[in-house]
């Protein structure tokens, strides 16, 4: 099932591809007052279906990959990770000269008291 929802998304990206790029800019003001009239789609060019070609195609595109995560996604489960399996923190082995003392406080307060 992932495979065949994998080539129908690689098949839309390319067609999508395809459908963006035979899509033409405007091309100026001539456009505005029928110049152009001469293309293979009539004076309206081809808008209409094309544009109707790529809303499809961009359809299917985001079908297909909201698939594919539903089928792929990760489950959680206690035994697949190793950061869920165990009880107690694990601290990090240092060696005895690279370990920092201990931080111990004076009592300055009884000192200051006792004057």
């Amino acid at each position: 099932m992932e495979t065949l929802v994998i080539v129908i998304h690689v098949l839309a990206c390319i067609f999508l591809i395809g459908a963006v790029m035979l899509q033409s800019g405007h091309e100026g003001m001539g456009v505005i007052f029928g110049g152009g009239s001469s293309t293979m789609f009539g004076s309206s060019g081809a808008g209409g279906l094309l544009v109707k070609v790529t809303a499809g195609l961009a359809a299917v595109f985001l079908v297909t990959s909201l698939t594919y995560n539903v089928l792929t996604g990760t489950k959680v489960s206690q035994n697949e990770s190793l950061m869920l399996q165990g009880e107690e923190t694990v601290q990090p082995i240092v060696p005895a000269e690279q370990q920092k003392p201990a931080v111990q406080f004076k009592d300055t307060g009884s000192e200051e008291k006792s004057e």
